[in-house]
């Protein structure tokens, strides 16, 4: 049987499993991620990224992310941070600024190098797409939270007990308000003005970081009067800084991509 080769990669904790369709097929993503993401019979990881070519000419690469349940997601920020770390350092482009084709549009990188390491990288994440704050009935108790699609869905709750994302998490993201399906951040101002946030992401359940939702939580909490335009959101892998400009509309993520391992994998679909 033959191989395919991969590299583990994170972002703040938030790990994939990276292929260079380029080189290698993977004939069905879907059950690879299933398969491969199982941290007891597998590599494990949060899921299965795919990085090729772009079909147009607006872009240089192209991204498809794959949860660990399968089903395909919209965008994911660390990955597409970790994809600019990967092209640069392993030879496929020498661009410090790269064009990433993802399912919810084109994403600018900007790999900030010293001594030709990718140290951080940021990405513009574009404009927020925002609707009117849902609320509804959980358990017997009003959730009142801020929508915001940063590419794919995100719903933001401001509460000083965020380690209930893992028994809300679970009903949240399939709430009938959310038919879609949608990532749930748990979130709270610190003293300093940080904001430890805490993600139930759709399809891989509690992640260590979520590029979007750390997008997802500063916008929300610029609407909700408890931020300013930049903000530091601190997740359980890492921290990442978040602008959003008001010359734009756009926002901006900056944090690091690490390298964890390569290897070969020689059971899949």
């Amino acid at each position: 049987m033959s191989t395919i080769p991969f590299t583990k990669m994170h972002g703040a904790g938030n790990d994939y499993i990276y292929v260079n369709t380029l080189l290698h097929e993977v004939p069905d993503p879907a059950k690879a991620s299933m398969l491969w993401s199982d941290r007891h019979k597998g590599v494990g990881a949060d899921g299965l990224v795919l990085i090729g070519g772009s079909p147009i000419a607006e872009a240089d690469f192209s991204m498809r992310i794959f949860n660990a349940d399968g089903s395909e997601a919209m965008m994911c920020g660390n990955a597409s941070r970790c994809i600019g770390k990967y092209v640069y350092e392993r030879g496929l482009t020498r661009k410090k600024t790269i064009r990433l084709l993802t399912l919810s549009g084109i994403k600018t990188l900007e790999l900030h190098v010293h001594q030709d390491v990718v140290e951080t990288v940021t990405v513009d994440m574009l404009a927020p797409v925002l609707k009117n704050s849902a609320q509804f009935t959980d358990d017997g108790s009003l959730k009142c939270g801020t929508f915001v699609s940063m590419g794919n869905p995100h719903y933001v709750i401001f509460t000083d007990d965020i380690d209930q994302v893992s028994q809300q998490g679970p009903a949240l993201e399939v709430h009938p308000a959310f038919p879609q399906r949608c990532n749930i951040e748990f979130a709270r101002v610190e003293p300093d003005g940080s904001i430890r946030t805490r993600v139930w992401e759709r399809g891989s359940g509690i992640t260590q970081a979520c590029g979007t939702g750390a997008c997802a939580t500063a916008v929300a909490a610029v609407l909700t009067g408890r931020a300013g335009r930049e903000t530091q959101i601190v997740m359980d892998g890492g921290t990442l800084n978040i602008e959003w400009r008001e010359s734009d509309n756009h926002v901006y993520m900056t944090g690091p991509a690490t390298f964890v391992f390569d290897g070969e994998v020689n059971n899949y679909p």
